[in-house]
């Protein structure tokens, strides 16, 4: 029988992320050696990736960087919680970031076919990670804003989870502080457009068209229709418009108004949230 300890096992689980039963084969099959061991986790995960290929990724981590004129963030995904936060799989969400910063690609294809400083690729990296941890990786998206000041806010949905939302702002000028609090914002009430401008025209006429069957369903007088139409096509603009939801912090006043308040603006936004 092979000579190692418990401590052997949780040191390979912590350092693999697999299982107990999969660390104890593989030290027997090592015949205790540690680094033999992992590399036979490895291998047998390889062989792995293509049956993984079909399950589902609802875990993970939203990481992010802001510094100056540039912001970074992706969501990279995993099967289990437990997997998300053990080092490993932190340490290539890590990886993944610095390389996102440096080389500030925006097009998730065009990312993941860009060469690491290790010499690998993004998706033979995710691929590896993929055979180490034993669960089905996956870089969801990416995000990049760049040439002027990035506001950026990191939320944790579990104390002992690593942050599941982020989001990045980018701001006219250099008023951090209330960017930070537009990104809190954004953060609890996901708008999907900075203004009302930005709306697809498309969504705008869908929008109309339900507001309008919904109202005739319920019986509304013809002469009404088009009034009520209107004002619930005013209320959808709110609802998905950053610049004309009223405010988190302060609901007397949209958040147009604390911008301008700041002297500032927001010409775009990323709001990622693990699975969603």
């Amino acid at each position: 029988m092979a000579a190692y300890t418990a401590e052997d096992v949780k040191k390979l689980r912590e350092a693999t992320a697999a299982g107990m039963l999969d660390c104890k084969k593989a030290l027997d099959e090592a015949e205790g050696d540690f680094d033999k061991a992992v590399e036979i986790i490895r291998v047998k995960g390889q062989k792995g990736v293509t049956k993984r290929e079909g399950r589902t990724t609802s875990n993970g981590l939203v990481i992010a960087k802001a510094e100056g004129n540039v912001g970074v963030m992706l969501e990279l995904n995993c099967e289990t919680d437990f997997v998300a936060k053990g080092e490993r799989f932190q340490a290539v969400a890590d990886e993944l970031l610095a390389h996102l910063a440096d080389s500030k690609i925006g097009e998730l294809s065009a990312f993941l076919a860009s060469t690491l400083p290790s010499g690998k690729s993004v998706q033979v990296a995710i691929d590896e990670a993929n055979a180490t941890l034993g669960e089905k990786i996956e870089l969801r998206r990416i995000g990049v804003l760049e040439g002027s000041p990035v506001a950026l806010y990191l939320h944790r949905t579990s104390p002992d989870l690593p942050p599941q939302l982020g989001v990045l702002v980018q701001l006219a000028s250099d008023a951090l502080e209330a960017g930070k609090d537009v990104a809190q914002h954004i953060a609890a009430f996901a708008p999907s457009f900075v203004r009302r401008e930005d709306i697809p025209a498309e969504d705008l006429a869908s929008e109309r068209r339900i507001a309008e069957e919904t109202a005739r369903n319920e019986g509304k007088p013809e002469a009404s229709i088009a009034k009520i139409v209107e004002g619930r096509l005013t209320g959808y603009v709110k609802e998905v418009s950053l610049l004309e939801q009223s405010f988190a912090k302060d609901a007397k006043k949209t958040v147009q108004q604390i911008l301008d308040e700041a002297k500032t603006a927001v010409s775009a936004f990323h709001r990622f949230r693990v699975g969603q």
